[in-house]
């Protein structure tokens, strides 16, 4: 049988310190595959989807590619409208990542950061699932800070994701980001060199 990665899936609501883990695990010699950073490329200037979700969104999108504020204001909050935006995205999401995945085949880990993984179904073709999760306050606190956030598109956006109780107990590995950055750090250390122990067995 052809050898394939060990596929770990990466999740968690927004503000919940994602992306910081899976920099931490790019640091650590694991690839990843960044599925916001793949719909950012998707979306952006001269991007793939950008016919496609004007068409459908018509006056979202111009010279820089998607306005992801007025695209954000189109379908948050809105099923019909944010399950149209998904037909689009996700099928050319999948084809990347399946292009990711056939050019790091040689590795013994890959990380996919997919931040709807549970909404999409998306864990039925990994080996693990590891949440990221911190206290409301400091999830709240963090997306807060962002440039254009409001307090009425926060609640929008926790209301379109799974609750992140939900995502706990669907999880094969819970990391915690509410703490120290080093003892983050020592989870995702930990993790990983127990899936290298494991894999070499």
């Amino acid at each position: 049988m052809p050898h394939r990665p060990f596929r770990l899936g990466l999740t968690g609501s927004i503000g919940m310190g994602k992306s910081a883990v899976a920099g931490m695990m790019r640091a650590m010699g694991v690839p990843v595959f960044d599925t916001d950073a793949q719909v950012h490329r998707l979306q952006g200037p001269d991007g793939a989807l950008i016919g496609a979700i004007e068409a459908r969104f018509p006056g979202t999108t111009g010279a820089g590619g998607v306005d992801r504020q007025a695209l954000g204001a189109r379908v948050i909050g809105q099923p019909e409208e944010m399950a149209a935006l998904e037909a689009i995205v996700h099928p050319a999401v999948r084809s990347a990542r399946r292009d990711f995945l056939a050019r790091h085949r040689a590795y013994p880990i890959v990380l996919l950061d997919i931040p709807l993984l549970f909404e999409t179904r998306a864990e039925r073709g990994l080996d693990m699932v590891a949440v990221v999760s911190a206290p409301f306050f400091l999830q709240r606190r963090r997306v807060m800070a962002r440039p254009g956030m409001t307090e009425a598109r926060f609640r929008r956006i926790r209301a379109s994701q799974m609750p992140d109780h939900v995502k706990r107990a669907r999880a094969d590995v819970v990391i915690e980001t509410g703490c120290p950055k080093w003892r983050t750090r020592a989870q995702v250390r930990g993790l990983i060199a127990c899936l290298r122990r494991s894999l070499v067995r």
